[in-house]
């Protein structure tokens, strides 16, 4: 049987830029609000861990996520669209 802590927690795939503040504020807000755990990527602070694994890592101990892929930029290069968030999804 799962924990009460893996029911209770809520996964956030967003972006983390100054941009995305406001809304991600707003996210753990509610997430608490709620009476739910927000986690995310920056819950890990091992610069030697590629973000990707970070994400594996965390996705096995929470149950519900929200992933928010609305901003996605073209890539100056090859004018393709960065898709990593879609990846980790």
């Amino acid at each position: 049987m799962p924990s009460s802590e893996y029911n209770q927690s809520v996964f956030i795939n967003c972006p983390f830029d100054e941009d995305y503040t406001s809304l991600f504020d707003a996210l753990i807000f509610a997430i608490h609000d709620c009476g739910f755990v927000a986690r995310c990527s920056l819950e890990v602070d091992d610069s030697a861990q590629v973000r990707i694994e970070k994400v594996f890592d965390i996705i096995q101990e929470w149950k519900l996520g929200i992933h928010d892929i609305s901003r996605t930029e073209l890539d100056p290069v090859s004018g393709l669209p960065r898709f990593n968030m879609p990846l980790e999804l």
